[in-house]
């Protein structure tokens, strides 16, 4: 009866779209996971924000989807036995740092995150936007990892995966793209904090446009959305 938004956070990285979308599609399929790709595109001209495109991604899924997966587009997902299943008894990180073939500290829960609806309202309404979500680095689900705890639940994860730092293919190659890891004074004091304004509640967007599309035969939704930042709270959203 469930089924899955599966939430991309993207810009400018069509090579791994490519191979991520019918892979994703062809993977849940055959574990029967009823699933809706969303391929979150972020078309202004402020930093790349994941959080906020998170958020956006969650306001636009629709009732027909029961639960979320906060999924990075450089990761695909090998072993089988990986659950992405309906995360009831509350969030499910799928890319656990024993797992993940780059991330291995314990309060690590980016990559691939599960959710249902209504947990993901609880920890301060959503993702937050403002303290440490630009650029590439890993700051946002720092942040996240903190709202869960706060909201009082607790982040699962797999068991009995024996295929260790090779469970994922990480598609990124930092040689011919570069991370956007730029952090300005401020911003680095923020990154401390435990934000409690920004996130669903007052996420800023406009959708460009909305268009499905069939990778090799995959179906997926791309928004194009456009972002809105105020420059006197989060000064570090331009690139200037």
């Amino acid at each position: 009866p469930h089924r899955l938004a599966l939430l991309v956070p993207f810009r400018e990285r069509f090579e791994e779209l490519l191979a991520f979308v019918p892979y994703m599609h062809r993977f849940l399929s055959k574990k029967r996971i009823r699933h809706h790709i969303l391929v979150l595109n972020q078309v202004d001209h402020f930093r790349f924000n994941r959080a906020s495109l998170i958020n956006v991604g969650f306001l636009e899924s629709g009732n027909d989807t029961d639960y979320i997966a906060m999924h990075d587009v450089d990761l695909l997902p090998l072993n089988e036995q990986l659950d992405y299943g309906f995360p009831e008894e509350g969030p499910f990180h799928v890319a656990s740092p024993e797992l993940h073939p780059l991330y291995h500290y314990k309060t690590y829960v980016g990559g691939i995150l599960l959710l249902t609806k209504q947990h993901y309202e609880l920890p301060e309404s959503g993702a937050s936007s403002r303290t440490e979500p630009f650029g590439g680095g890993e700051g946002e689900r720092a942040g996240f990892s903190r709202r869960i705890k706060g909201a009082g639940l607790q982040v699962r994860r797999p068991t009995g995966i024996k295929t260790g730092y090779e469970t994922f293919e990480h598609l990124h190659d930092p040689a011919w793209r570069k991370r956007d890891q730029k952090r300005i004074a401020a911003q680095k004091q923020e990154q401390f904090k435990v934000d409690r304004e920004g996130g669903l509640n007052n996420v800023r967007y406009r959708i460009e446009s909305r268009t499905a599309l069939s990778v090799a035969g995959a179906p997926c939704t791309v928004l194009n959305i456009l972002l809105d930042c105020d420059t006197s709270e989060t000064p570090w959203c331009t690139f200037g």
